[in-house]
């Protein structure tokens, strides 16, 4: 099913994703680590949607079901116009190849005993999309050139490369079989602060140059985030809180703990960082084995009322393509 340029690429509809919790030699179900809990969300064509949120609130459980790594619990997941979520493992390999991961680490997420041609060009055999060596080979030749590699370097073993160099390897794995969605899980949070802005820039002109590349980016790094995202949502303890268009998100957050994200990324200008208001949050991130009734940033929240412990608030829009989930906006 083809889309047009405006359409979602990927819908995603009551996402939930629980890890049960067993014990003793039966191994029973006891509980549930509710990772992600009830999420909704689109990623339109060509666009890049910023996920972010703090480690453990279920940024990368949303891109493994997304790629399905794991079978999500419930709810539905359409990848461009056909729901995956729930096809056999036998017919997810077909989909496959129009997804890629960028993984977080550059050092671990290469196989240190593939030199690094054939680690670009292993996806072209795994899904079959080239019939002759020759066209394979012309293939990895312009994936290193793609990523502003130098071809030659084919035969070198990731040892023998640093941080960024084995970063761009896997942004051309990534690209090998011509996805329309890349899932990028923290690609640049291993790197040194000089590469980080290589490859942000990297990823930029690759999808101004690549029609219909579409970004998944999920960060913690809220600066980073602004600079590649067309769209932000925001994440706490398994749900999204806010989503919206990236200026809309840093002129103007509305959640509270949007609030308190953004007053926590330091300025450069050091009169405006002295003058500027921090938000502290009290207590700690609750478990997503037993999270709070209600809206589950209820118990940190500077803003809440006895009102919030009571129903978890749905995202509600407040105009101009903002959705927030709290009751006191």
């Amino acid at each position: 099913m083809s889309l047009q340029q405006d359409e979602a690429i990927l819908d995603i509809r009551d996402l939930k994703m629980y890890f049960p919790v067993t014990r003793g030699l039966l191994r029973r179900k006891v509980a549930d680590v509710k990772a992600v809990d009830g999420v909704t969300f689109k990623i339109r064509r060509g666009e890049t949607l910023g996920l972010v949120g703090e480690s453990g609130c279920g940024k990368t459980t949303i891109g493994r079901c997304v790629l399905r790594l794991y079978q999500p619990t419930s709810g539905t997941i359409f990848f461009e116009g056909e729901d995956i979520s729930s096809l056999p493992e036998s017919k997810v390999r077909r989909i496959r190849s129009k997804m890629a991961l960028i993984f977080q680490d550059p050092y671990s997420s290469l196989d240190p005993r593939q030199n690094a041609g054939s680690i670009v060009g292993e996806p072209l055999k795994i899904h079959q999309w080239v019939s002759a060596q020759a066209e394979y080979n012309d293939r990895v030749e312009h994936l290193f050139r793609l990523v502003g590699l130098d071809p030659s370097m084919e035969d070198r073993f990731p040892h023998e490369f640093s941080g960024g160099q084995r970063q761009r390897i896997g942004v051309a794995r990534a690209l090998a079989c011509e996805p329309s969605l890349i899932v990028c899980d923290e690609p640049i949070s291993a790197l040194d602060v000089s590469i980080q802005a290589q490859i942000i820039n990297l990823l930029e002109e690759l999808q101004e140059g690549i029609k219909g590349l579409t970004y998944l980016f999920i960060a913690h790094d809220l600066s980073v985030v602004k600079h590649i995202s067309d769209r932000v949502a925001v994440m706490y303890l398994g749900h999204i809180v806010e989503i919206t268009k990236s200026r809309t998100l840093y002129e103007n957050p509305l959640h509270p703990y949007t609030k308190a994200l953004l007053s926590a990324v330091p300025i450069a200008d050091p009169f405006v960082e002295e003058k500027r208001e921090r938000i502290i949050l009290k207590g700690e991130v609750p478990t997503p084995l037993n999270p709070p009734p209600g809206c589950s940033f209820h118990p940190r929240c500077f803003m809440a009322i006895p009102e919030c412990r009571q129903a978890v608030p749905p995202l509600h829009d407040v105009g101009g393509e903002h959705e927030v989930a709290c009751i006191r906006v």
